[in-house]
This record gives C-alpha cells, structure tokens and sequence, in this order.
C-alpha cells in the first residue's frame, strides 16, 4: 500500500501512531508557493497567512537559547500517553513566554507550551511595534539549513552555476510535475545567471516513485533528468537510492508541492519562478 509522501506506511499500533501524527501534522502545513504541482490544489496558488513572512520582520533571538529538557520530557511523555512513539529532539524557548520551537524525528518542526500538553503549528507574529516580527520565521529556515547542509552532494543531480557562483538552491522535484518541467526548461538560463540547483527527489505520487528511483539509480543522473523532464520513461537497475530519505526530509521541512525551492540560509523562496524573479529572490541578480 502507498501513502502520499506526507505518510508513512502502517506496520503496527506504534507505526500506526507515527503515521497518523504526520499525516495530520502535514495536511494542516501552510506553505507558501507561489506555483507548483501540489496534492492540494489550494497550497499550489494561495498565501493564506494573516501577515506574509516577507513583510514581517525576523527575530534571531531564540537561535542562541538552548533546548529545555524538561520540556522535551514532558512533550514526549504526553505523546506517549496518547500512543504516540515520537522521538523529540529539541524544544527552545522562543521570543513568546512560555511557547517552544520543537524539532523531532520524521515531522515538521512545531511549537509546543511550556507543559508539552500542545502541538501548534504556523506562523507567531508578534504586533503592538512599528512592524509585525515574526518569530518562527527564522527558526524554520535555521531548521531547514541544518537538514538540507546535512544532504551528501553525491545524493543530488547537481546543475552548476555558469561562471561565478552567485547563490544556490535546493530544489524538491518530482519528474510528473508540469511545473517542474517548466522549472527544468530554464536550467540553462538559471545556472547562467549563477545559481546552482541541486535537486532532491519529492515523488507525489506511487507511479512517480519508479522514475524518481530509475533517475537516482542512473549511471548519469543528470542525462536521466533532462530526458525525464521531457516526458521520457526512465529505466535503471535498481539500486540502495536515497529517494525514501529524501521524502522523508521534504516531509521534515514542511514540503507540500513541487517545485519547493530552498536558499542555502534555509528560506524557502517558493514553488515555480522563471529564471529572473528566481535570481532575484535570491540575489543572484
């Protein structure tokens, strides 16, 4: 049986558990896309955030406090109770009293109270100065620079910049997304205004997952791409790809759609842009 890539497949009670929190935890994602092929057609076009990021200031405090382990404790604890086997790793204070920013194994960072009795997900905006500040902002890309630094350059198909290298980008990708063919199309355009793209694999659906594999286990992954952004059937013997970990770490980083493309500081700058607003967005230009 296959699951979206927000899911995991269910074993047992305690695999179940698993599931089921990521599942949810997943669907109630809110990520800004600006265009792309999502299982939610509403997350491909909308921005519904109260204040959007980019108008918002950011607050770095949090990203010296270190993690409260009783916090952690009691988190855990209270999953636990409710036949939840979570693995949490971290909860640090953040700039509003008495809520965490919660990192755990296999889902997307979330904020919890000070008892650990709470899952809450989505932006904190903080108001009443001359500027809304948002205070998850930055954790969230602090969260998504660490896992995607983690990444072995071998794992990826890496399209280098022309030239020098202005800015990189990672980009989740999935070879049946029309937007990702039209992301592919302007590679060329991309890499010549400097941005190297490094690709990581983000099937969406069970039939994507052969061609994603058959790519990652192709003796020239890049050849494989292209021919798979162009529609063709990929085919290669199997090999020990790294598409599941990939899956899981879009399921860590919040990646609902596809394209979902990442800076190197960890900001997710959108879905699909055309090869100018993408350089400008990551000042590239």
């Amino acid at each position: 049986m296959f699951l979206a890539p927000f899911s995991k497949t269910m074993l047992n009670r305690d695999t179940f558990s698993r599931s089921h929190l990521s599942r949810v935890m997943s669907a109630a994602l809110l990520v800004i896309v600006a265009a792309g092929c999502s299982n939610n057609a509403a997350d491909a076009t909308s921005n519904t955030d109260l204040v959007n990021s980019s108008k918002a200031k950011t607050s770095t405090a949090a990203l010296s406090k270190d993690s409260d382990a009783k916090v952690v404790k009691s988190l855990q604890a209270n999953l636990k109770a409710s036949g939840i086997e979570e693995t949490i790793l971290s909860a640090v204070p953040t700039d509003m009293d008495d809520i965490y920013w919660v990192t755990a194994e296999g889902l997307p960072a979330f904020f919890t109270d000070k008892a650990g009795k709470h899952i809450i997900q989505g932006q904190i905006i903080a108001v009443g100065a001359k500027a809304p500040v948002d205070i998850s902002g930055t954790l969230v890309a602090r969260t998504a620079q660490d896992a995607l630094k983690a990444v072995d350059k071998k794992d990826m198909v890496i399209y280098p910049a022309k030239g020098a290298t202005k800015a990189v980008v990672y980009a989740f990708t999935d070879a049946d997304c029309p937007y990702c063919a039209k992301l592919h199309e302007e590679m060329e355009d991309i890499n010549a205004r400097g941005i190297e793209v490094r690709y990581l694999a983000w099937p969406r659906s069970e039939g994507s997952i052969p061609k994603m594999e058959a790519i990652w286990c192709s003796e020239d992954r890049k050849a494989a791409m292209d021919q798979a952004k162009m529609g063709a059937n990929i085919q290669a013997p199997s090999c020990n790809s790294p598409v599941q970990a990939q899956i899981d770490l879009g399921i860590a980083l919040g990646v609902r759609g596809t394209p979902a493309i990442f800076t190197e500081s960890g900001q997710q700058v959108g879905g699909y842009l055309p090869a100018a607003q993408l350089a400008e967005a990551v000042g590239a230009n």
